[in-house]
């Protein structure tokens, strides 16, 4: 790929964007990309397309000039194969890889750099704020819940706190560091940051997460497709743990623990019915348990219905459980179907990394 002149006096960071049905999104993104503040660096944006279909290129194709934004294709139709399609053709020698679901502050990429660099890190990102897709209840409920601290661990990378982190999402990298990792691995259509940052943490790098700047998230747009999403999700945790599982964290099957809890007791007390047995202990467990789980859910609903003025927020625990319980069955249909998962990848796809030594 023939990249245009840059000034070699500035450091050259390559943005590396996929996308894949994107049309709702993308111009919003672009927009903010291309409205970066860059007295410090070059840019450049790769864009780098699964074969949309809803008109995501055409909109790119606008944006398209012989500087700034490239549009380049993925036949793999997945995330991590953008990755390292934009990791080969990106002519910086910093990357950022960021996602066209979200907008970026106008100082996300500098700060990011800056802060990288003043804390001698390999990457860093800014702090990521939940929002909206629409302004219907569903979809007020939709961001309440991904950006909540009910749904969500204080370590989840839409909750995390300024410091060093085990895994920074939107982040600038230095991309040597990648192609040294081997890039991302393509067997992981999700968590494949988690993958990557933690190759890199194993390498004796440093992750950084700075408050100085941010990126907005768009959440789903209603309910059913935020539940949708958490059952994909905990299905392909499942899957992860097979492949790398010292990436993964025991909060990513909290929700998994819990399904597979309040199952047991429900069993335990068919069971002591079927044998005319006392269901008092089972019954009280389950009863403890779901309280508790319920009565958490209604306080931090109350808290955020006052922080969010908006009663909308008190039928959160209702949505939480919901999302928990998706999160918790995906998770089990991924490990019930791990064996023919595994099977038919091995057979059938094609794993692609970078050599560390791969010629830009």
């Amino acid at each position: 790929m023939k990249h245009p002149p840059y000034n070699l006096a500035k450091p050259v960071i390559s943005v590396i964007l996929p996308t894949l049905n994107e049309a709702p999104h993308i111009e919003r993104t672009l927009c903010s990309l291309l409205d970066q503040k860059r007295d410090d660096f070059e840019l450049e944006i790769l864009v780098i397309d699964g074969g949309s279909s809803d008109g995501t290129v055409g909109l790119v194709e606008g944006f398209i000039d012989s500087s700034t934004v490239k549009l380049l294709q993925n036949p793999e139709r997945n995330t991590p194969a953008a990755f390292n399609i934009g990791l080969r053709a990106a002519a910086g020698e910093y990357v950022c890889i960021l996602g066209a679901h979200s907008e970026y502050a106008n100082n996300y990429i500098a700060t990011c750099y800056r802060e990288m660099l003043a804390h001698d890190a390999i990457g860093c990102s800014g702090r990521v704020l939940t929002v909206a897709a629409n302004s219907t209840v569903s979809g007020r409920l939709s961001a309440l819940c991904l950006g909540g601290a009910f749904a969500s661990s204080s370590n989840s990378v839409r909750r995390q706190r300024e410091g060093f982190a085990d895994t920074i999402p939107y982040p600038v990298f230095r991309k040597e560091a990648l192609l040294a990792t081997g890039g991302y691995n393509e067997k992981l259509l999700r968590n494949q940051d988690n993958d990557m940052n933690h190759r890199l943490r194993r390498a004796g790098h440093r992750l950084y997460v700075t408050a100085k700047t941010h990126a907005t998230y768009v959440a789903r747009p209603d309910v059913k497709r935020l539940w949708s999403y958490g059952y994909r999700t905990g299905m392909w945790n499942a899957y992860t743990l097979s492949i790398n599982a010292a990436c993964m964290r025991p909060r990513h099957f909290a929700p998994f623990v819990f399904l597979i809890s309040l199952s047991a007791f429900a069993l335990m007390i068919f069971t002591a019915e079927l044998a005319h047995q006392s269901i008092f202990l089972p019954l009280s467990l389950l009863t403890f348990i779901l309280s508790g789980y319920l009565l958490f859910g209604f306080v931090a609903g109350v808290h955020t219905a006052i922080q969010e003025r908006s009663w909308t927020a008190l039928l959160l625990p209702l949505v939480v459980v919901g999302f928990h319980f998706a999160y918790g069955l995906g998770t089990l249909a991924g490990f019930l179907s791990l064996p023919r998962v595994t099977t038919a990848a091995a057979k059938t796809r094609r794993v692609t990394t970078l050599s560390p030594k791969y010629p830009l």
